[in-house]
């Protein structure tokens, strides 16, 4: 005899069943997924941002304050001219190596400046040219450098240096306009103006618990397992009724013969 658990009526339990698991176990993914997420909403490849880079006035003003967890490291373009003569040389180190790098104002056509860092070099004796006239630059914005381990100098700096990237110390040697933030161009442009590139930056990888998303991850993972669970409990039953059922009739066809009457004799 087949199982009662093949019969039509319990194949469609089974697909509802395995359906209701697997709505469930994707939600559960979905909502954890959400509860746990990096502050900005989309993390992608900084290399391949630049295609899609945005246009500096799209993300504030000048002097505007930008929140770092949702404009660091955006790809963004702006049209205008290198200020040559106001370029800054900042102690830098890259891959353990003790050098600078080169940071100028681009000033648009608004007489804004955005801080550009070039490139990183260690030979301050041949820094090269930047590119002269109009040009179109596409980088990542970065958010301004923090003073290391907290100690701001006291003093003026060293003539054409600057202690760090950051718009609050790069004021009092420009004139422009500046936005809250810099530039930090890819090899692309780095290495055509022959400056060592600085890595693309990492994407920030600090995440805020979302509660609600969590409570909701908890509750599908809890409506899953109590699907599961009643599954299995109509499963069982339908075996044992099955299973009485078998027995029932074999009791009644014992009883059938036991009441059968005997032949008289032979």
């Amino acid at each position: 005899m087949s199982s009662p658990l093949l019969s039509p009526r319990w194949l469609g339990i089974h697909l509802v069943a395995v359906l209701v698991a697997v709505v469930c176990v994707a939600g559960t993914y979905w909502q954890i997924v959400r509860a746990f997420e990096p502050d900005r909403e989309v993390i992608t490849n900084p290399v391949e941002d630049l295609a899609n880079a945005v246009s500096i006035d799209e993300l504030g003003e000048p002097g505007e304050f930008l929140h770092p967890n949702l404009t660091a490291n955006t790809a963004v373009e702006a049209t205008g001219h290198f200020d040559a003569d106001s370029q800054l040389v900042v102690p830098q180190r890259l891959n353990e190596t003790q050098g600078y790098a080169v940071v100028l104002p681009f000033v648009t056509d608004e007489g804004v400046a955005m801080p550009v860092n070039r490139g990183w070099t260690e030979d301050l004796e041949n820094i090269p040219a930047p590119p002269q006239g109009e040009v179109t630059i596409t980088g990542w914005l970065q958010p301004p450098q923090d003073a290391p381990d907290g100690v701001f100098p006291v003093g003026a700096p060293e003539e054409g240096t600057a202690e760090r990237i950051a718009p609050s110390v790069l004021i009092s040697q420009w004139d422009q306009r500046l936005y809250a933030a810099y530039v930090t161009l890819p090899d692309t442009e780095a290495a055509v103006d022959g400056l060592a590139p600085v890595p693309p930056p990492e994407p920030p990888t600090g995440f805020t618990i979302n509660w609600r998303s969590f409570s909701y991850a908890i509750q599908w993972g809890m409506f899953g397992v109590s699907g599961v669970v009643f599954w299995i409990i109509l499963m069982r039953r339908e075996l044992n009724e099955a299973s009485t059922g078998e027995t029932g009739e074999a009791r009644d066809d014992e009883d059938t013969e036991t009441d059968q009457p005997v032949g008289a004799g032979s």
